[in-house]
């Protein structure tokens, strides 16, 4: 079932990157993390940092993962971390060469993985199913959970996640 039209969290800024300002005059972060689909905007989330994540429930090993990415200079979403809680998930299904480390106590995740850096994931927007099955949701630095799935009707579950300024 759709929620509210727009679901905006009020942030504090942390920080800069590069020449892009997180806050303005009025404090209030200058950059934040947009869902949309065709029906328009649906929630938009204030970035208070350089980073932000998707988690969702894998559909093969049916456990949680993580695809967590950074904002480069250029305002582009850069995949930097792969996460799971089960090692499977990362060794078979995304394949990665390296070996994956236990992740920290304080992470959401059991295991931790660079990405494939003989294939870089860059993205101006992501392109995201936000089905039940697969219960995506996304996590920002000093903001509740968004579960996107949540947002969308069953007979159109894809949403967009894209950069957007405050006007």
């Amino acid at each position: 079932m759709r929620k509210p039209a727009a679901v905006v969290v009020a942030l504090t800024c942390l920080g800069m990157l590069g020449g892009v300002g997180f806050a303005g005059a009025s404090g209030e972060p200058d950059l934040f993390i947009s869902i949309t689909n065709d029906d328009g905007e649906l929630a938009r989330v204030p970035l208070t940092g350089t980073s932000f994540s998707v988690s969702y429930r894998n559909s093969l090993y049916g456990t949680r993962a993580e695809e967590r990415y950074i904002l480069a200079p250029d305002g582009t979403f850069v995949l930097d971390q792969l996460a799971a809680d089960q090692l499977a998930v990362l060794e078979e299904y995304y394949a990665v060469p390296g070996a994956p480390s236990a992740a920290g106590d304080a992470d959401r995740r059991e295991w931790v993985v660079e990405p494939d850096p003989a294939r870089p994931a860059v993205f101006e927007k992501l392109s995201i199913a936000a089905t039940d099955l697969g219960q995506r949701t996304l996590h920002v630095q000093g903001a509740p959970p968004l579960e996107l799935w949540s947002l969308v009707e069953d007979d159109n579950p894809f949403v967009e996640l894209d950069l957007k300024e405050t006007p």
